[in-house]
């Protein structure tokens, strides 16, 4: 029997740059919500023991619609979300039952995400203690100053785009919240909490469609490949 994996789905954040007044969740996808194909996959995941879903008060009821309507059994709890996706993160594994050995950390807004990617990271964090999925780089990637004059130019072979879920073995991550104190608020990824620690993350090769619903051209892409996927 494999170890207890609790998913934390954040869906709590903001549309500013969707430019729209709706939580990205409720995105329809092919007449579907977002937040539904990303349940979906956690769902049918064998690996994954129950769902936690960090969102707002206000999208609480519909957020219960959507799980009664397709009956994702192992989503326990739906926790309010903090001030930031650090504390948002915090809240939700702070629901996780008692007997989850690892936290498997997603954006809600990513609902591409598949089975198969799911069991990968998951499998790699057994044996790590820490892992994310990731693609590959493809463009030449400037560090700029305040100016815009470009300072630098990393080696693209060493560059990844870092996605999620991101898994990590329950003390692990609890003593990397811990030690990053006040400065919680500064870390816009849950790898970085244990890189500030001087702790080792596994990059897990990814999908280029695990994207995140950000702008409005995500929409467009995610229908895309949804259909594509369908077609398949």
């Amino acid at each position: 029997m494999s170890a207890f994996v609790s998913a934390v789905i954040v869906a709590a954040g903001g549309s500013v740059r969707m430019g729209i007044a709706d939580s990205k969740q409720f995105i329809p996808l092919l007449s579907r919500p977002a937040i539904e194909y990303t349940l979906k996959a956690f769902q049918k995941c064998h690996l994954i023991k129950e769902i936690v879903i960090v969102c707002r008060e206000q999208d609480n009821d519909r957020i219960n619609k959507i799980i009664e309507l397709n009956g994702f059994s192992k989503v326990s709890k739906l926790v309010k979300g903090g001030d930031s996706r650090a504390d948002s993160v915090r809240n939700g594994i702070g629901a996780c039952s008692e007997n989850a050995k690892y936290y498997a950390i997603h954006d809600g807004a990513r609902p591409l995400i598949t089975v198969e990617e799911i069991e990968r990271v998951v499998e790699a964090a057994f044996d790590t203690g820490a892992a994310t999925l990731g693609t590959s780089v493809k463009d030449t990637i400037k560090v700029v100053d305040g100016f815009n004059i470009i300072e630098s130019t990393p080696i693209r072979s060493q560059l990844r785009a870092v996605q999620t879920p991101q898994v990590f073995e329950r003390d692990l991550y609890r003593f990397a919240l811990e030690n990053a104190g006040d400065n919680l608020i500064n870390f816009t990824d849950d790898c970085s909490l244990i890189e500030n620690m001087g702790g080792e993350v596994l990059v897990v090769k990814g999908n280029e469609e695990n994207i995140k619903l950000t702008t409005p051209i995500d929409i467009v892409i995610a229908e895309s490949i949804l259909k594509s996927r369908q077609q398949g």
